[in-house]
């Protein structure tokens, strides 16, 4: 029998070295503390465009381990993870890392967390926009929060997002099949990565996030690739069917023993 996946752990990519814990000592106990504080850790690229930070910096977006997040948090400023940082001072990311710290240091405070890939549809009105969050348990049910907009005005409560607010690529591509969203409609801002590819694409990567191996936006393996090429056929939209109702279910058997298909699971040579 496959045994529960334990989400107060962390996982290959949300992995703490010791040698970055003293930045840790203050971190708060209750979950949406813990993420405010990720608010003030991360600078998207657009940003730090905007403030001339240095082309060499762009790199930290590729970061994939929260372990070398942390490190160059801390390279800029050694100060504890529990003060804000300048704009300037922050590490360069997308929405990714706001969630992937958040998810990691929810897992480090023992509280059960994990990362979720879909779109938000709060960024662009009758839009949904690619993007990932993190989701804690509490009182009996997973609570969808989102650090980077903490403090802002686009939903009513961005520390437990309304259903509909965010939908993982599962629940994009089910949404799609039943004919309640126009999949031209979920993509990427500000590129032409729009359709149902998008969608097919978040949920392969949403179920590896829900095995505890969070990639990057951009991460490409198994048959996502031509998918996006629109190469694939009747068989893997069948595939992203039971990827779509497998995660929906949070049966954790069923979600490792899926994950562990060839085509889904995250190739080695991506992982640290």
């Amino acid at each position: 029998m496959t045994e529960l996946i334990d989400y107060a752990v962390a996982g290959p990519l949300t992995t703490i070295d010791t040698v970055h814990k003293s930045a840790l000592n203050d971190l708060p106990t209750e979950p949406i503390d813990i993420c405010r504080r990720v608010h003030d850790l991360v600078i998207q690229p657009t940003d730090a465009k905007t403030l001339g930070i240095s082309e060499q910096r762009f790199a930290e977006n590729q970061l994939r381990p929260v372990d070398g997040i942390i490190g160059a948090l801390l390279a800029l400023d050694p100060a504890p993870l529990t003060a804000a940082r300048a704009p300037d001072q922050r590490v360069i990311g997308t929405c990714r890392h706001f969630a992937m710290l958040s998810c990691a240091l929810l897992r480090y405070r023992g509280i059960a967390a994990r990362a979720r890939c879909g779109f938000a549809t709060y960024f662009q009105p009758g839009q949904g926009v690619d993007h990932w969050i993190t989701e804690y348990w509490h009182d009996g049910r997973w609570v969808r929060i989102d650090s980077e907009i903490l403090g802002y005005t686009l939903v009513a409560k961005p520390e437990d997002l309304a259903t509909g607010e965010f939908l993982t690529g599962g629940e994009a591509w089910a949404a799609f099949r039943d004919g309640r969203i126009d999949a031209a409609q979920f993509g990427v801002y500000g590129t032409e990565n729009w359709g149902p590819a998008e969608i097919r694409g978040n949920a392969v990567k949403d179920l590896a996030a829900l095995n505890k191996v969070e990639m990057l936006p951009w991460d490409e393996w198994g048959r996502m690739d031509i998918s996006y090429q629109g190469k694939t056929g009747p068989d893997y939209d069948a595939l992203i069917d039971t990827i779509s109702a497998v995660c929906a279910s949070d049966d954790h058997g069923a979600i490792a023993d899926l994950y562990a298909r060839e085509d889904l699971a995250v190739p080695t040579a991506l992982l640290p």
